[in-house]
């Protein structure tokens, strides 16, 4: 896997993913951005965030789970001194759909936390990753 950051003036990067797709980071207005582009450290949630959706909904898929939604908040706390490490995420998952079962739900968020998801499995080691969910239950229309 590859990917190529290229300066793009003051504190504004322009990210190329080895699979062509490009991705504008900036800093905050403080630091000298314009705010035209997510952080460097919002990046990494949101790959983490990505990750991990990707393997629940696989997962859940599978199962034969009749999904309709799923989103995951994300929520880090960050040290105060340089390096600025994250010190704690917290995944909250909202997941919808028709007749799901919990019991595979909380299975599907556990085998991403600890087996498929290689941003999480990787992180967790340097920082606390904790998670939880919540089901809206959608009902048909009969």
């Amino acid at each position: 896997m590859k990917t190529r950051i290229k300066w793009n003036g003051n504190v504004s990067f322009l990210a190329e993913s080895g699979s062509g797709h490009q991705v504008l980071m900036d800093g905050a207005p403080e630091a000298g951005g314009q705010n035209l582009g997510p952080r460097p450290m919002e990046m990494l949630l949101m790959g983490l965030g990505g990750c991990t959706t990707f393997d629940v909904m696989l997962i859940l898929k599978r199962g034969r789970q009749d999904v309709s939604d799923c989103v995951v908040e994300i929520e880090a706390e960050r040290a105060t001194v340089d390096p600025k490490v994250f010190t704690r995420i917290h995944l909250h998952f909202v997941i919808s759909g028709r007749n799901l079962k919990q019991q595979q739900v909380e299975r599907a968020l556990n085998l991403s936390a600890e087996k498929y998801c290689s941003a999480s499995i990787m992180l967790k080691n340097i920082v606390e990753i904790t998670h939880d969910y919540e089901i809206v239950a959608l009902h048909s229309d009969s």
